[in-house]
């Protein structure tokens, strides 16, 4: 974090600063700020929140003992070191990162994008983040810090020299994009794609709309909205933000778009067309053709930012990956491929997933999908999953092997379509499902690993990708 004084951070936060007989309010603090007392080091700040089945207090003393200098709480412990004591300590958090980001703008050339969509965040922050290191210092979220408590711990890692910060942010409910919006101020927001994912928790697609809608309903008129051109509820966006319209997509009248898309086992190829006119061949080596989209909305943003197309189509040609366990291609022993997608899933991404496994499959060899729940559907988990074991069945993947009892529907629609006939297996552990797997391979098949976070079926691909390498 960068310097600030106790009395600085107590009023950004406001609270009630208690010092130490060692401490003075003009103490200056510019160490790391840590949630996790594991992480706390000489100089930190550590904040104590509450979190689903503990109370970050009780590590309070954990961190001070690790060197913490500052502790934001929600009441006074009784420890030898100063603490601030607040309302709420994850409001708290947001606040002191709004107030360093304010501060970095006030006196530097600080650009903030943000990024939303039911899916694609992460591979769209990651491409983002790797054309605008190629202009200047860039500060984005490690992994999937995108909540109330990820989306300022990066905010809080700007420094003066920092010239982008890259955001990421999702939500379980509405209002929580609008609060990161307000904490950040985004001078681009981005909105890739309105799915089911998290439906159980908003309630309905609706719902889902109006949450990834404040991404873009805050902006001013001197700030970039970019939209997918190619989902019609993120297109009507445009009608409800003063800020300036960029459209990327494959179809219509996008600004930013892609033609001559080839896709294979090796990534994609497709000719990028930017707003300026300017377009090049792209040899994008990220598996699924769906993440063109994503590359898509990275380079909108980028060319706003007045990234050249040269360095954007190298940002795009040394990517090859996603993310870790989203689409990573490992194995290769006996010409077996492994796709290990099963850090997230939603009907959206499991459709995409099974469309790429049987478009890069090996002529006369086998595609088998592994698939596991796909979480926080609600009321809709039954239907989609149904939907997801007929699209399986329709592309004529060779084997389907279902995991988990959350998913068995996926199983028990395939075997009522009536067009197969023992190519689906139901298993209720991810260990049953990697004893059938190393069973059944034959050289040259495809393997494909998805389900949700929770299901675990992340380390079942992590396994088989060993076991075939």
């Amino acid at each position: 974090m960068i310097a600030l004084s106790l009395s600085d951070i107590s009023r950004a936060v406001n609270g009630a600063l208690h010092l130490t007989d060692a401490s003075s309010a003009t103490d200056l603090v510019d160490g790391s700020v840590q949630t996790d007392s594991r992480l706390s080091e000489p100089g930190s700040i550590f904040v104590a929140k509450f979190g689903a089945v503990t109370d970050g207090h009780l590590f309070a003393p954990d961190a001070s003992g690790r060197g913490a200098v500052l502790l934001i709480v929600e009441h006074l412990l009784d420890l030898p070191v100063t603490q601030i004591v607040v309302a709420d300590s994850v409001a708290a958090l947001g606040a002191l990162a709004a107030a360093v980001v304010a501060r970095v703008r006030a006196v530097g050339n600080l650009k903030v994008v943000a990024v939303t969509g039911s899916n694609g965040k992460t591979t769209t922050k990651n491409l983002l983040r790797s054309m605008l290191e190629r202009v200047g210092p860039t500060v984005a979220p490690r992994g999937s810090f995108n909540n109330q408590v990820g989306a300022p711990m990066t905010m809080l890692e700007v420094t003066f020299e920092t010239r982008f910060l890259v955001i990421e942010m999702g939500a379980s409910s509405e209002g929580a994009i609008a609060n990161l919006v307000r904490l950040v101020r985004p001078d681009i927001g981005i909105v890739l794609i309105v799915g089911l994912a998290h439906a159980g928790e908003f309630g309905d697609l609706d719902a889902t709309v109006r949450a990834k809608s404040e991404m873009v309903t805050d902006l001013l008129e001197t700030d970039v909205a970019v939209l997918n051109a190619d989902d019609p509820r993120v297109a009507q966006m445009a009608a409800i933000t003063p800020a300036r319209i960029v459209r990327f997509g494959e179809y219509g009248q996008a600004d930013v778009r892609a033609s001559d898309l080839n896709s294979g086992r090796t990534g994609t190829t497709f000719t990028l067309h930017l707003a300026s006119g300017q377009s090049a061949t792209v040899e994008f080596r990220v598996l699924g053709e769906h993440h063109v989209m994503n590359a898509l909305a990275a380079a909108a943003a980028a060319e706003v930012l007045g990234v050249s197309l040269g360095d954007i189509v190298a940002a795009l040609q040394a990517t090859t990956r996603a993310e870790r366990w989203r689409m990573e291609v490992l194995g290769g022993k006996d010409d077996i491929t492994v796709i290990n997608d099963a850090y997230n899933a939603s009907p959206d991404s499991m459709s995409a997933a099974l469309k790429t496994l049987a478009q890069i499959g090996t002529p006369g060899r086998r595609t088998i999908a592994v698939l596991g729940e796909m979480a926080e559907l609600g009321e809709l988990a039954g239907d989609e999953h149904d939907r997801i074991g007929l699209l399986a069945v329709r592309l004529n993947i060779s084997q389907m092997i279902v995991v988990g009892p959350a998913a068995r529907r996926m199983h028990i629609s395939t075997i009522n379509e009536g067009s197969w006939d023992g190519e689906s297996a139901y298993v209720d552990t991810p260990d049953e499902a990697f004893d059938l797997v190393r069973r059944s391979v034959n050289p040259g098949d495809t393997v494909l690993v998805k389900s949700s976070n929770s299901a675990g079926l992340r380390f079942l691909g992590d396994r088989l990708g060993d076991l075939f390498s």
